[in-house]
């Protein structure tokens, strides 16, 4: 055995430890080009096969995604979360929104016993920014911050094990919106979260749950279909 072979494991251990920061600290977010090869071993100062070697294990890890010609793209946040990627990949969108309801019901719950005031401020300049993003018909930027909201109202229910599993499936929720909004933003696909906000807000727990359960049968319902 090569004497030089665990240094280069031990070394490419630790360009994967550098690069997963990347990814989960945000700085690299879900849907963005990472730096190309030479750029990371120039950044890194390490060999192009280190960094090679790197990016294929994230990338068999599903974090990462790589497309010949185009580049390497962040996937998921987590193992778990590039694991429930793969998996549900081609489920049925009805089943996905059947489970974004179950968990953001429980979630509206929770987050109407348990939200602090500042997170209620957090929640009011996120509708806002939802609003805004539906206003200026970006469906990219209208998709991002509905993700965004709905993350922040799973976050207060302060149950770490909820919010861990909705961020696993962050990357098949965001599809599952991308999916419910289609190409254009249309009148009949918008839901107003005010009456969320407020009743989290009143600790109208069950309100709370209705308002937050609907939105994604609401929005599987109106998703357009093929050839439509």
């Amino acid at each position: 055995m090569s004497l030089t072979a665990p240094r280069r494991s031990a070394l490419a251990d630790q360009v994967i430890g550098q690069l997963r920061h990347e990814i989960t600290s945000g700085a690299w977010p879900v849907g963005s080009r990472i730096p190309t090869e030479p750029e990371l071993v120039e950044q890194l100062g390490v060999a192009r096969n280190t960094v090679r070697e790197a990016i294929r294990a994230l990338a068999h890890n599903g974090l990462l995604d790589i497309r010949q010609g185009s580049g390497t793209y962040v996937i998921a946040t987590s193992e778990l979360a590039g694991v429930m990627h793969r998996r549900f990949a081609e489920a049925e969108p009805r089943d996905i929104a059947e489970v974004r309801s179950t968990l953001e019901a429980a979630a509206g719950r929770l987050a109407a016993l348990r939200r602090t005031p500042g997170e209620l401020r957090q929640l009011d300049k996120l509708l806002a920014g939802r609003d805004a993003a539906w206003a200026a018909g970006d469906v990219g930027q209208f998709v991002a911050a509905d993700v965004a909201f709905h993350m922040a109202v799973v976050r207060a229910s302060h149950n770490e094990v909820l919010t861990a599993l909705y961020a696993d499936l962050g990357t098949v929720v965001s599809e599952s919106l991308r999916q419910g909004v289609g190409d254009e933003l249309r009148p009949d696909g918008h839901v107003d979260h005010s009456r969320l906000v407020a009743a989290i807000r009143a600790s109208d727990a069950d309100t709370a749950a209705a308002e937050a359960g609907s939105y994604a049968l609401v929005c599987h319902a109106v998703a357009p279909r093929a050839g439509a």
